[in-house]
């Protein structure tokens, strides 16, 4: 893949949550999960791994079919920001480790969502469990709109 904009604040981070929308219209369909896309970005624009919901099974979370696309002792994730169209979860039924545990293993220092998770299947608060944990977390609201279009079939 051809490399994008080094992860920025403002246009930069739009063009990759753009991308994690994209990725997210590939989820297999479910009534019981989000659709979400998710692409780890090194600082100089590569992509270091991205994935979706349901990609390999169905019971991944995007950020782990992304991060289990990176290599864990590449250097450039220091650099990286993690971008997820939903926010990260902090708890989960599938598997034992919440996406913002699975994020805390990393040392990717940013994250960047565009939709809060609403509290449909869980009360998330993995944004806070970030930032508690010294990792800059930015919230993009402003793009959101394609998210809960990926998910309006769960929104009634």
């Amino acid at each position: 893949m051809t490399p994008g904009p080094p992860p920025a604040a403002g246009g930069a981070d739009a063009h990759w949550l753009r991308r994690t929308v994209e990725l997210s219209r590939s989820c297999p369909p479910s009534a019981t999960a989000f659709s979400v896309g998710c692409v780890v970005v090194a600082g100089d624009g590569t992509v270091l791994g991205e994935g979706y919901s349901r990609r390999d099974d169905p019971r991944d979370h995007a950020e782990e079919a992304a991060l289990r696309g990176t290599d864990p002792g590449d250097p450039r994730l220091r650099g990286a920001t993690l971008y997820s169209s939903l926010e990260p979860c902090s708890s989960r039924t599938s598997r034992p480790t919440a996406c913002s545990a699975l994020i805390l293993t990393t040392p990717v220092p940013r994250v960047v969502f565009a939709w809060r998770e609403p509290a449909l299947f869980v009360d998330c608060d993995g944004a806070e469990r970030l930032r508690a944990a010294g990792r800059t977390v930015v919230e993009r609201p402003d793009l959101a709109q394609g998210v809960r279009e990926v998910n309006a079939h769960l929104l009634g």
